[in-house]
């Protein structure tokens, strides 16, 4: 298991190219949701993708400008994830934004889900 992410780990990039990369990461979320079997809904509003799989189960990403970080809120509680050597990482554990992605995606269906990662 990979360690905690303190401030000095965290490669800060510019507030625009944080904007841009997450703009296209919900939109590469969507678009990969709309390819599977799965049924989801997806709906963007500013800074907050909302997914609802066809129970009304929700998981919410966000993006939380002034730390560069992305965020999951699903079932199984809150994550935060901050870019570290090209790949978004669990600040709290390490894990991957697309492995936690998937795994709570899979929990909200009821089926296995894999998104693989956002390489923009």
């Amino acid at each position: 298991m990979r360690g905690i992410l303190t401030q000095s780990d965290k490669t800060m990039m510019t507030e625009s190219g944080f904007l841009q990369h997450s703009d296209g990461l919900f939109a590469y979320i969507d678009e990969a949701l709309d390819s599977l079997d799965a049924d989801f809904d997806c709906l963007r509003e500013g800074n907050v993708l909302t997914i609802e799989a066809a129970d009304g189960t929700q998981i919410i990403v966000n993006r939380h400008t002034p730390n560069r970080e992305l965020w999951i809120a699903a079932k199984s509680g809150g994550y935060h994830f901050a870019e570290r050597g090209g790949q978004w990482l669990a600040t709290r554990d390490g894990q991957e934004f697309f492995a936690v992605l998937s795994q709570v995606l899979s929990a909200a269906c009821g089926e296995s889900v894999r998104i693989a990662p956002f390489a923009g």
